[in-house]
């Protein structure tokens, strides 16, 4: 009797996890932590490290860690989650080199004028140097995204 393999579909995978999400890319050239105070302080967020969801990565045997920040919208199912997009020298997004961070938005939609809104208000932020919309059909490294 065979043996019968059985094999993650990553794109499959990928798709369900953006559903109904959306994402940013920041650059703002300065630490995680710094970024997030500014953030909860400007804007009104809290932000917290999540230790659980810390996406490590192995490359050329040796290991990098990604944090990711949280802040999970009370009385909704909205989530905001902050990732690092670099750890010593290596990139979550290889495919974006230029971006500090990413902000995944998940749970219930964003309305086009909210993001819209969200993305202004960040640019206000000391340091930031630019905010984009990213789409998934551009990200190449997709699966690193996903905890």
């Amino acid at each position: 009797m065979a043996v019968q393999k059985l094999k993650i579909d990553n794109e499959a995978l990928a798709e369900e996890f953006f559903e109904d999400a959306s994402l940013l890319g920041i650059v703002a050239p300065q630490k995680d932590y710094q970024f997030c105070w500014q953030l909860n302080q400007s804007l009104g967020f809290h932000f917290r490290v999540n230790n659980d969801l810390e996406i490590q990565l192995t490359k050329k045997k040796r290991s990098y860690f990604f944090s990711i920040f949280e802040y999970k919208v009370p009385a909704i199912t909205l989530t905001h989650y902050l990732y690092n997009n670099q750890y010593d020298g290596e990139y979550l997004l290889p495919e974006f080199k230029h971006l500090d961070f990413l902000w995944l938005i998940k749970g219930d939609p964003v309305p086009a004028e909210d993001l819209k809104n969200l993305m202004q208000s960040v640019r206000t932020i000391q340091g930031v140097q630019l905010v984009t919309e990213m789409t998934n059909e551009k990200i190449k490294n997709k699966q690193h995204l996903i905890f």
